[in-house]
């Protein structure tokens, strides 16, 4: 029968959307925690199946914030035990960290957010079939892809390394597969300041692309979870 996922996010109203919907349907229950605003973090994972860290505001080299230290420290114990670990945005971007890979701003300041089309690689499409040809982002930093990584996909120049596979448990994603309309309509007004960054989609473009790119977006999802779960 299946247990619990450890759930980790940045915001008190943050919550794991498309995902944590998928994972319930699947029966799972979810332990959710927000290491920035105080919670503890499990010395190990015997009582959970997976963990997933997701987006934040804040920066993967914030390390004068104790929780985004402790949470990349913290990376050990899931790659230590080979428990399924995936990295949403933020996520990711500490888990290329903890790796020993850089988190940097774009030379020219640009941004992502909005759809933007990714590429999968022949590793990408073995694992989790055909991907979707645009995704949502919402990130200003990339990562570089770690030492001994797999890259899964890659975007256009302004960040290539969109995904990656590192100890075939630990999947890092620079997307956000989670994001469901809700989230877009509130992430779009309470980030709006976003807008007026270099190479971001207009707000009314969000909107319209996600009923192009979504309904593939969510079936790909199922397939990864399925992937990472097994």
């Amino acid at each position: 029968m299946p247990g619990k996922i450890l759930i980790i996010v940045h915001q008190e109203n943050s919550t794991p959307g498309r995902v944590g919907i998928r994972l319930r349907q699947r029966g799972y229950k979810l332990d959710t925690r927000r290491p920035v605003l105080g919670d503890e973090l499990p010395a190990t994972l015997d009582e959970h199946e997976g963990v997933i860290i997701f987006g934040g505001p804040m920066s993967a080299n914030d390390d004068d914030i104790a929780g985004v230290r402790r949470e990349i420290d913290w990376l050990e114990v899931p790659l230590k035990e080979n428990r399924p670990f995936l990295g949403l945005c933020l996520g990711a971007q500490m888990l290329a960290r903890h790796l020993g890979a850089e988190v940097r701003f774009h030379k020219d300041c640009y941004a992502e957010i909005g759809y933007y089309p990714i590429t999968p690689t022949a590793r990408g499409i073995e694992l989790y079939g055909e991907w979707p040809p645009c995704v949502y982002q919402w990130h200003r930093e990339g990562f570089d892809l770690p030492h001994g990584a797999e890259l899964l996909a890659t975007g256009e120049q302004t960040f290539p390394n969109q995904a990656f596979l590192y100890a075939d448990n630990a999947v890092g994603l620079q997307f956000h597969p989670e994001v469901t309309l809700a989230m877009v309509h509130r992430w779009t007004v309470k980030a709006a300041r976003r807008f007026s960054l270099p190479n971001v989609r207009p707000r009314l473009t969000h909107f319209n692309d996600r009923l192009v790119y979504d309904a593939k977006v969510d079936a790909w999802l199922d397939r990864l979870l399925d992937a990472w779960l097994g």
